[in-house]
């Protein structure tokens, strides 16, 4: 059979060998079998048990290769001691797919783990695909397939959702919960170990399935993050996907030694990872489906202004309190349509945004309110909330707003607050694709973030430029350095490093004496600023080993003086020198830095600068190489935005000059990847594009890390 996809045979098989089918009910083997027949899959079954001639009233086979015709796809439920025995006579026999139930590989620890690299190696070795082991299945609903090879109860709806789950356990559960909230799915694949297929590979496959428009994914770990960014952020423009992600990089929990390392905490990695491929994320299942109804059933929202209207105040309150905390706007109402309500509302109703129609509303009250909103041009969402009380008929109510809203193309949330999700009334709306939420906090959420995505969907792409830069010159520092015991490039080496990368920097100028230092600073013109000479000293402002604004000679001279005091007190030995820079005032202090996560590769980062970086942490991640948009990003994303844009009649300052250095950096990193770390602190950003300047660095080189 000729597939469109290399995973068709796995998700769209002609014959299917059920290997460890069972005869005793309530078994994995059993229930698989039955699972199969129950869905009335559209091809051949095979059940494979050496100790029975005929399971489920279907004639079974010893051994895989005893089945007389082709197999494209064998399900493995046996024990773990068997499937690598079972999985080399499924390559002997052209089987052209696995999905591997059983338990017992590296989800147990090392003997599992090199059972499983056993298996993975037949499966290499023969050329077939392989999805487990330690996994739920995997079922595809299109009613030409009808595959269920899963042990649940639950066979979904058919529906646009494709659905991966790292988690087994969680796939009743899942299952249950779609049927319930009126989710259909086309495809469900439980990957379990991903010790061949992983979520990028399904990913892959989701793109150009005709039969899935959405994706959700729950995720404890990325097998290939890199691999992932680049299917995830093709596949985000062509079909919304959700995740959840649990698990931490604990990235933070070794001993950062710089600022960026210690800044780059448990998630930066996969949120920057997210955002950077359009990935709308969620914190729990429930979200995710919160999220997957909307999508599933409503158009994404165009902007967000959103409105909601009800029968009860407290109810819109809530609404509007959480709407506002997650970004989305609330215009007031126009007076066409206030005049409107006027015409058929309570004199005690509330004409504002959220509109409170008060408790005496029933469905025809509902009908004439939609029917108003859906005209009003100037919002892009309605919320009805509904407070069923018992004079009201919630069958009525829902059949009104389905009446009043049918065909527009605004989006549609609507809440049956405390009627529940058995409610006849959100039955019928869901029937006709209105989602209907329990609480109004729930669709805040979710009307949130399916805008974020819109919002990234309008985003243009972004470039990746290229710059002409020195790398002959920064090899040379690397290959010095790497020679000598102090894995740090710190000082006149780091700002050689960034000049050669055309990253602007106050040069350092060294004094080995008084007399020097007040040459020199007489030479660079006041003020200055003098700092001790000693790389070993990471954060120097903590020792006092920084002196600013000195202003004349005799300052100098004291400053001197003043820092050989401080130096010998811990350094006896030394010999003392300092570094004098140029004094740049009056401008903002900025971080640029990188840190290599163990998952992600490297991260960027951009944010408020200088001593009180780690205080302030208003700093932005994103993982490299940086796009220009990306980079753009990431200086609008931060708090502290408006100090750069021009806060309080001071000038905006230069960020083209800011972009520019943040893609520069990117570049030296994508070019050298024996950079651990890097802090580049502070970075002065200034109106005026010539005082823009790096001030210190600093480079540790991942020898020193233990992984040069």
């Amino acid at each position: 059979m000729t597939y469109r996809h290399p995973l068709d045979c796995i998700f769209s098989p002609s014959s299917v060998a059920i290997i460890g089918a069972s005869t005793r009910k309530g078994t994995i083997g059993r229930e698989t079998l039955h699972n199969m027949i129950s869905a009335e899959f559209n091809g051949k079954v095979f059940p494979v048990n050496p100790k029975a001639s005929v399971i489920h009233s279907i004639k079974a086979y010893s051994t895989v290769l005893d089945v007389p015709d082709a197999v494209d796809l064998a399900i493995i439920i046996v024990p773990k001691e068997n499937v690598l025995e079972v999985t080399r006579q499924c390559g002997q026999k052209g089987v052209k797919g696995l999905v591997v139930i059983s338990a017992g590989f590296s989800e147990v620890g090392k003997e599992g783990k090199a059972r499983e690299q056993a298996v993975l190696a037949v499966v290499r070795e023969y050329g077939m695909r392989m999805i487990g082991p330690n996994g739920f299945g995997v079922l595809n609903t299109n009613p030409s397939i009808n595959l269920n090879a899963t042990f649940g109860k639950t066979f979904p709806e058919v529906g646009k959702v494709g659905f991966i789950t790292q988690s087994g356990a969680l796939g009743e559960a899942i299952l249950n919960q779609a049927k319930e909230l009126g989710i259909g799915f086309s495809v469900v694949a439980s990957i379990g170990n991903k010790a061949d297929i992983s979520s990028n590979d399904i990913l892959d496959y989701f793109r150009d399935d005709p039969h899935t428009d959405i994706i959700l994914m729950y995720l404890e770990n990325f097998g290939n993050p890199r691999r992932f960014t680049a299917i995830a952020r093709e596949v985000s423009r062509r079909k919304p996907i959700v995740a959840v992600k649990s698990g931490r990089t604990h990235l933070g929990a070794k001993a950062a030694s710089s600022h960026t390392g210690s800044l780059a905490g448990a998630d930066v990695g996969v949120d920057a990872l997210f955002e950077q491929t359009g990935i709308m994320r969620v914190d729990t299942v429930e979200e995710l489906f919160d999220v997957a109804a909307a999508l599933s059933m409503q158009p994404v929202p165009k902007g967000n202004r959103v409105v909601v209207v009800s029968n009860a105040g407290g109810p819109g309150i809530l609404a509007t309190d959480a709407l506002i905390n997650h970004g989305m706007q609330m215009p007031p109402l126009s007076a066409e349509t206030v005049k409107g309500f006027r015409k058929f509302t309570s004199s005690e109703a509330s004409f504002s945004n959220p509109m409170d129609m008060v408790a005496g509303a029933a469905g025809p009250h509902f009908r004439k309110a939609l029917e108003l909103l859906r005209k009003d041009e100037q919002y892009d969402t309605i919320i009805p909330i509904f407070v069923p009380p018992v004079t009201h008929d919630q069958l009525d109510v829902a059949d009104n707003m389905l009446k009043a809203l049918d065909g527009t193309k605004k989006t549609i949330l609507a809440c049956f607050m405390g009627a529940g999700e058995g409610s006849v009334g959100a039955r019928l709306l869901k029937s006709h694709n209105i989602p209907v939420y329990i609480f109004p906090e729930a669709i805040a959420k979710t009307v949130s973030t399916i805008y974020g995505y819109r919002q990234w969907l309008n985003k243009p792409e972004g470039k990746f430029r290229k710059f002409k830069v020195d790398t002959n010159r920064v090899h040379q520092i690397i290959e010095r350095t790497l020679g000598e015991k102090d894995g740090a490039i710190v000082g006149d080496d780091a700002i050689e490093i960034l000049q050669a990368y055309g990253i602007p920097a106050a040069p350092y100028h060294f004094a080995a004496s008084q007399r020097e230092a007040v040459a020199i600073a007489n030479d660079i013109g006041y003020p200055v600023v003098m700092k001790v000479n000693t790389p070993q000293i990471l954060h120097k402002t903590e020792l006092g080993a920084v002196l600013v604004d000195l202003r004349s000679d005799k300052e100098v001279r004291d400053g001197w003086k003043e820092l050989e005091s401080r130096v010998r007190k811990t350094r006896s030995k030394q010999k003392f020198t300092v570094a004098l820079q140029q004094m740049i005032q009056g401008e903002v202090e900025t971080v640029i830095g990188m840190v290599t996560d163990p998952a992600f590769g490297p991260l960027l980062m951009f944010g408020l600068g200088g001593i009180y970086v780690e205080i302030m942490k208003d700093v932005a991640f994103r993982i490299n190489p940086l796009t220009d948009m990306a980079a753009r990003e990431m200086i609008k994303s931060l708090r502290s935005y408006p100090l750069l844009t021009g806060f309080r009649g001071s000038a905006p300052v230069d960020m083209d000059r800011i972009e520019d250095t943040l893609l520069r950096v990117s570049q030296l990193v994508s070019d050298f990847d024996c950079f651990a770390e890097i802090d580049i602190n502070p970075f002065i950003v200034s109106a005026q594009k010539d005082r823009c300047k790096a001030v210190d660095a600093r480079f540790i080189v991942k020898k020193y890390q233990g992984r040069y």
